[in-house]
């Protein structure tokens, strides 16, 4: 029971700290996940210069920006972001969170790019947006010192994961189930 109620208090903080009610303006909202998105990318890029090419050359992609939380037994995640139509020009605001259950100890702020290789894997994303999966992450990451190591398996032909620690320190083996959808208010 104690780890329960400290699991609930992990989820309170993270969605309350996730911006979803930030008081700013709509536009000024989108504005700042299209420059994280783009900050994102860039870092993609430097680390996986590889992933330049492939996301210009796939129907879309999605960025996130995440907060997570792992507590011995229970993790738990929140975040926003948005996906790219490549082919439209159009962003398609979102946000995401997940729960799961494994080992873990930590916090960590993290980055996740999806490429998305054709239109069905696209819209489906975009449309329904379930994504599970097993994960191990071992990170110590604080500005810029620190590194990261992380690995992501998805059940989800013709899309590719990119996973960025920004800060933190975690350690964890787990289970998740992760819903992404799409910003009512946003879109």
């Amino acid at each position: 029971m104690k780890y329960f109620k400290a699991f609930i208090m992990a989820v309170v903080v993270i969605v309350f700290f996730s911006g979803f009610w930030s008081g700013k303006s709509n536009i000024t909202i989108k504005a700042e996940r299209v420059k994280t998105s783009q900050k994102t990318l860039q870092t993609l890029y430097k680390y996986a210069p590889k992933a330049r090419r492939m996301i210009a050359d796939a129907y879309g992609y999605a960025t996130f920006s995440n907060l997570g939380v792992n507590l011995v037994l229970f993790s738990a995640e929140g975040g926003k972001g948005l996906a790219h139509n490549n082919k439209t020009g159009k962003n398609i605001y979102m946000n995401m969170a997940s729960g799961g259950v494994g080992f873990g100890l930590g916090v960590k702020d993290f980055r996740i790019i999806f490429i998305f290789e054709n239109k069905k894997v696209f819209e489906n994303f975009v449309n329904h947006g379930w994504e599970a999966n097993a994960q191990a992450d071992a990170a110590a990451k604080v500005g810029k010192d620190g590194g990261a190591l992380n690995a992501a398996i998805t059940v989800e032909p013709g899309i590719r994961i990119y996973k960025l620690t920004q800060n933190g320190l975690a350690l964890q083996a787990t289970i998740q189930g992760t819903k992404y959808w799409k910003d009512g208010d946003l879109n």
